[in-house]
């Protein structure tokens, strides 16, 4: 088991597993992985204690690792209550996509041509997408669709661009998986990945935008129908 699967997995972090200097940069993206792959959910507490025994860190670098998340949006602080994981409204989902939308856009525009080490890369990561796909390994499926498409944002030389698509992604993560769990659309998603590479492989700029504009339909479409459904449920 990786790393980063082993930290999402709801297994407590071990001294032998974790970084050699466990501070409040490590703490963070050990939350932020627990949020992004759906473990820890939206709008669920995060106790400063518990965490930091499960970390095997003390409270000082959780509340720091806490108050940084805060500041990007990924937890908030509730008066008496403490750090939750934060909440869309619909609104801002909505908001978050159109975000997306202008600025990858602006992204893909900009990529030089790959050469093949890059290609190969890429390719790697889509085969990584598929083999959980075929597996219905939700959670892996999840990590390397990131992974993938970063790897062809990441030749951008927009990267405070990039930088905040990175930040969005994050925001909108946790509401992703059920997404994820029809086959037919992991079936979707692999076949567009390969459509992308081929557009990237030949250089297509104006295709691969139309291609991810496409692609982001279908998961804006699905998630922001479950994060409707749910808000309906909570009134």
């Amino acid at each position: 088991m990786s790393r980063r699967v082993a930290a999402a997995s709801g297994d407590r972090v071990s001294a032998s597993d974790a970084a050699p200097v466990r501070g409040a940069a490590w703490v963070g993206t050990q939350i932020e992985r627990m949020i992004a792959t759906g473990e820890v959910l939206p709008g669920q507490p995060i106790r400063q204690e518990s965490m930091a025994d499960r970390l095997g860190v003390s409270r000082l670098p959780v509340r720091e690792a806490l108050h940084q998340l805060a500041s990007q949006g990924l937890v908030e602080h509730r008066r008496n209550v403490g750090y939750a994981v934060a909440r869309l409204e619909q609104a801002e989902f909505d908001q978050i996509y159109l975000m997306r939308h202008v600025l990858e856009r602006e992204v893909l525009a900009t990529l030089p041509p790959l050469d093949d080490a890059a290609l190969d890369e890429i390719r790697a990561l889509a085969d990584r997408v598929a083999e959980a796909a075929e597996t219905a390994d939700i959670l892996a499926m999840r990590l390397s669709n990131q992974d993938f498409h970063f790897a062809v944002f990441d030749h951008s030389p927009l990267q405070l661009v990039v930088g905040e698509i990175r930040r969005l992604w994050k925001l909108a993560m946790p509401y992703h998986a059920a997404y994820l769990f029809d086959a037919e659309v992991r079936r979707r998603v692999v076949a567009e990945h390969q459509a992308m590479i081929d557009a990237i492989a030949a250089h297509d700029n104006e295709r691969l935008i139309a291609l991810m504009n496409e692609h982001r339909r279908g998961t804006e479409s699905s998630t922001g129908l479950l994060l409707r459904n749910s808000t309906r449920a909570d009134t």
